[in-house]
C-alpha cells in the first residue's frame, strides 16, 4: 500500500502477527473504526494467505468441505477492506524502534502491534520421539491437515493420544477413511476437564460402538520406528504393543515463546505472553490476544484457549489499541461441539468445583440424551448437555440472573433448538442428584 506523503503523519500503522480468529477480528474491528487513509492494517502469517476456521479442519479431512470453504470471508474481502497480508515468519521484535524483522530479513514498522500467534501442539519427552522422521501428526493447523492427508493412504492402523475435542475429531476422521484407531486416554474417563464421569462414560461407549479401540488410564511409554524413521508401533504403560503407521498427538497446546524470549525487546512471559486486562504487554505499544496470551488481573492469572474467547480477545484488544478503555473480564464459559453424531453444549461451571457441589443429572432411558444442571446455594451455575441442541444465550441468562433449579426445570424447553428432543417426555428420563 502506498501512502499519500501529506497524510502520513495522520496515519497509524497497526501490525497484527497471526491471521487466526483473534488477529482477523482485531483487523476488522480497527477497520470498522478507521478508514484506510486513517489506519494502515498489516496482517502477517506464515501458515496461510487467508484466515480459515480451525474448528472446521475435520470437515476438510473427511472430504465434506473444500479447503476454500473453510475460509469465512471471500478472498476479495481483504483488498476491499484494505487489510494488507504478508506471508512470512517474524523472528525479532524491537519495541524501541517499533520494528518487526522477518526471517527473510525484511522489516515492518508499526505504531501499534498485536501478537496473535496462537499456540502450538504440546509434546512429551517420550523415549523414541527424537527418532521419528515421519508418521507423527497433530490436528490444529493447515500443515497438519496436509500431513494427515499425505499419510492416510498408507496407514492401516493409527494411535491417537489425548482425551479432548481435537483427539476425538482426529479419531473420527481416521475412521471415516477406514483406518483402525486406538485412542489412548490417560484419565479414568473421557475428558474429565469438561465432562462428569457419567457423560464421559456415555461418550466412551459411543466411541466404542463406532469401532474405536478406546484405552482409558493408558499412556505412551515408548515409540518405535521402522528403518525409514516412520512410526511403527507404540509401547504403552500397561505393557501393550500397538502397531501403527500414524501417531496423532492431541494433548493440548502451548504458546510458542522461543522467538519472543530471544527478541531485542522481549515481552514478559509466563506459560504464555503476559497481558493486563487491556491486553497490553510490558512493552509500550505491544499487545497480545488469543491462545498465545494469559491475562493477569488483581485476582488471578488465566488463559482461555478456545475459539469463542479468542474471537472476543481480538475485538477487545483492537479497542484497546484504538485508545478505548478496556478492562476485560472473563466471560461465562461456553462451548459447543459434537462427539461423532452426539451434540454437546456446556455453559458455566460444571467441573473442578468444590467437593459436594450438587447437580441434577438425568439421562434418556434409550437414547444418548442427557442433562446435567449444576446448582449451588439455590442458584444454577452450569449446564452440560449431550445429545440435543441448546440456545446457550438463554442458559447464560439464567445463570447470570441466578435462577433457581426449579425455575430452570420449569422453563428448560424455552432454551431448546431441536424439535425432536422437545418430544422426549420427562417420564422417559432417569433422574438422580449427584454430588461433584
Amino acid at each position: 500500500m502506498v501512502c499519500n506523503p501529506q497524510m502520513k503523519s495522520a496515519m497509524t500503522t497497526y501490525v497484527i502477527v497471526g491471521n487466526g480468529v483473534a488477529g482477523i477480528e482485531a483487523a476488522i474491528t480497527i477497520r470498522q473504526r478507521h478508514a484506510p487513509e486513517e489506519a494502515r492494517i498489516v496482517v502477517i502469517s506464515d501458515e496461510t494467505d487467508y484466515f480459515f476456521s480451525r474448528t472446521a479442519l475435520m470437515y476438510a479431512f473427511m472430504d465434506m468441505m473444500q479447503r476454500k470453504d473453510l475460509e469465512p470471508f471471500e478472498r476479495s474481502f481483504y483488498d476491499e477492506q484494505k487489510i494488507e497480508r504478508v506471508r512470512g515468519r517474524v523472528k525479532d521484535l524491537n519495541a524501541t524502534t517499533k520494528t518487526l524483522t522477518l526471517e527473510d530479513e525484511s522489516s515492518i514498522t508499526f505504531d501499534r502491534l498485536l501478537l496473535a500467534t496462537g499456540a502450538s501442539p504440546r509434546k512429551f519427552p517420550w523415549p523414541g520421539l527424537d527418532d521419528v522422521k515421519d508418521g507423527l501428526v497433530h490436528f490444529v493447523s493447515m500443515n497438519d491437515l496436509d500431513t494427515c492427508e499425505r499419510l492416510t493412504p498408507s496407514t492401516r492402523q493409527a494411535v491417537v493420544v489425548g482425551g479432548g475435542l481435537i483427539g476425538i475429531e482426529l479419531v473420527e476422521c481416521l475412521l471415516h477413511h477406514g483406518v483402525k484407531v486406538t485412542f489412548l486416554v490417560r484419565e479414568p474417563w473421557y475428558w474429565p476437564m469438561a465432562l462428569g464421569e457419567e457423560e464421559g462414560n456415555v461418550i466412551a461407549e459411543h466411541m466404542k460402538a463406532h469401532g474405536v479401540d478406546l484405552r482409558l488410564k493408558e499412556e505412551i511409554e515408548r515409540i518405535d520406528v521402522d528403518e525409514s524413521g516412520r512410526v511403527r508401533s507404540i509401547h504403552t504403560t500397561k505393557g501393550n504393543d500397538l502397531p501403527c503407521q500414524m501417531l496423532g498427538i492431541c494433548v493440548g497446546v502451548g504458546a510458542d515463546l522461543g522467538w519472543l524470549k530471544a527478541a531485542t525487546t522481549p515481552v514478559e512471559t509466563g506459560r504464555s505472553i503476559c497481558v493486563n486486562t487491556a491486553f497490553e504487554t510490558n512493552q509500550p505499544g505491544v499487545y497480545a490476544a488469543g491462545d498465545c496470551c494469559e491475562i493477569v488481573d488483581e485476582h488471578e492469572t488465566f488463559a482461555e484457549t478456545i475459539w469463542y474467547s479468542a474471537k472476543l480477545h481480538g475485538q477487545q484488544a483492537a479497542l484497546s489499541m484504538l485508545g478505548d478503555k478496556v478492562a476485560y473480564k472473563r466471560p461465562l464459559f461456553y462451548n459447543s461441539s459434537k462427539f461423532f453424531d452426539v451434540e454437546y453444549t456446556t455453559v458455566g461451571k460444571v467441573v473442578n468445583l468444590p467437593t459436594g457441589t450438587p447437580s441434577l443429572y438425568r439421562r434418556h432411558k434409550t437414547r444418548i440424551i442427557s442433562q446435567r444442571i449444576v446448582h449451588q446455594n439455590g442458584c444454577v451455575i452450569g449446564f452440560n448437555m449431550l445429545g440435543s441442541r441448546w440456545n446457550h444465550n438463554i442458559l447464560e441468562q439464567w445463570i447470570n440472573e441466578r435462577r433457581s433449579l426449579e425455575f430452570v426445570l420449569k422453563h428448560l424447553r424455552d432454551a431448546q433448538f431441536d424439535v425432536e428432543f422437545g418430544r422426549a417426555q420427562i417420564e422417559s428420563f432417569e433422574e438422580v442428584e449427584i454430588e461433584l
